[in-house]
């Protein structure tokens, strides 16, 4: 009998790090909150954060929630598009 050629499994080309998609959807509601919300209190920001992530199907955590909250509330608002 002729040994079985062993099985390998192709990870090469296109394969991506685990996680991948969830840190798309963290990054897509972060810059989404960031265009609407700035400077704006904390807890607003951290609240329209919560619910972006929960509407993506992300579980936010609560420490880095703050600490993207914060940032945002520090920038300032922008000014109204009038087109």
């Amino acid at each position: 009998m002729e040994p079985l050629a062993a099985v390998s499994f192709a990870t090469t080309g296109a394969s991506r790090a685990p996680g991948w998609q969830a840190q798309v959807r963290i990054d897509y509601a972060i810059n989404k909150v960031a265009q609407t919300h700035r400077g704006q209190s904390e807890d607003t920001v951290a609240q329209a954060i919560h619910d972006q992530l929960r509407a993506l199907g992300v579980v936010p955590n609560g420490r880095k929630v703050a600490e993207y909250a914060t940032a945002i509330s520090a920038l300032p608002q922008l000014p109204p598009n009038n087109k």
